[in-house]
């Protein structure tokens, strides 16, 4: 990791800190420096801020820069839970904690450099660093994905995707009590306006439009349990949706949002949200498949809590 800490002087104060940066670190690409903010590698008198900051005199700027990832992954022998292999797919579920492929800050420890161990010959099919991925889970998020094991499996499964035709179904645990049945967020996701390290609900035209269907399966005083499933796949899709509609997954620092909410009555290792169901079209037979993943223990052991706790 290379560190350089730099002092804004008279002549330069005023600037917005991707631009400053840009002069004062001219072997370093614009847009990896706004990569570099983003992840919250540059601080400013030891605090975090965004692109648009505008420096100041006497203010103290720390950058750390990790190595450039090599084109090529490494493959690291790290255990995978394998739900399903055969000649084409590879079927895991992904503990929470753990990143799908390499990106700032996670060079190591991924998804895709576990799958490559175990399965050599998907180097190469699509991305040369995420070696069969077709679709991904947020770290914090458990459960099931496939992996494409040969081009023409990846070529089908990407096709399936854009069709909206694989099966993604999801369990959450989310702040307060949701109210009705069953229902729909239909609202188009980008990027946020202010901060680029988020998703939020954008106007039409700003955004891609998002469908995310949800059914109850629980209410308790101040949570419920609910089944989310995705119609589309767009970054942090029902993150966002459901803390749009004003009920955040619980253990969710990013979109929780500033309100008070109700403390978890137990530790929350990743967030309450688990990919529990997956189906598409086998690549090699043509014939719908589906598999399932129980839920973790983190989950199960909050919904035991809220189960059991006294009536308000």
């Amino acid at each position: 990791m290379d560190r350089k800490a730099l002092v804004v002087s008279t002549e330069t104060a005023g600037e917005r800190l991707d631009r400053w940066l840009a002069t004062q670190l001219p072997g370093v690409s614009r847009a990896r420096l706004k990569t570099l903010i983003d992840a919250g590698l540059v601080h400013v008198d030891g605090a975090r801020r965004k692109a648009a900051h505008h420096v100041a005199v006497g203010e103290r700027i720390e950058v750390e820069i990790p190595p450039l990832p090599a084109e090529t992954l490494e493959p690291e022998p790290i255990a995978l839970t394998v739900v399903h292999e055969d000649e084409d797919v590879l079927v895991l579920d992904k503990p929470a904690g753990m990143v799908v492929h390499p990106g700032a800050g996670h060079a190591r420890g991924t998804l895709a450099a576990a799958v490559l161990a175990h399965a050599p010959g998907t180097a190469g099919v699509g991305g040369p660093r995420r070696p069969g991925v077709v679709h991904r889970l947020d770290k914090d998020t458990s459960g099931l994905l496939v992996v494409a094991k040969t081009a023409v499996a990846y070529e089908s499964l990407t096709a399936q995707l854009l069709a909206r035709t694989v099966r993604r179904v999801y369990h959450a645990v989310i702040h307060g009590r949701l109210a009705g049945t069953e229902g729909v967020v239909d609202q188009s996701i980008g990027r946020h306006p202010t901060d680029r390290t988020r998703m939020a609900v954008r106007p039409a035209g700003r955004g891609r439009r998002a469908v995310t269907r949800w059914r109850v399966l629980e209410r308790f005083a101040e949570f419920t349990h609910v089944e989310a499933r995705l119609e589309t796949g767009r970054t942090h899709q029902i993150r966002v949706h459901l803390a749009h509609i004003g009920h955040p997954v619980a253990g969710d620092a990013v979109y929780g949002g500033r309100r008070a909410r109700p403390p978890l009555p137990v530790v929350m290792e990743g967030l309450a949200l688990h990919a529990a169901r997956l189906g598409f079209l086998h690549p090699g037979t043509g014939q719908a498949v589906e598999f399932t993943s129980a839920l973790p223990a983190r989950i199960e052991r909050l919904l035991s809590h809220l189960r059991h706790a006294p009536a308000p």
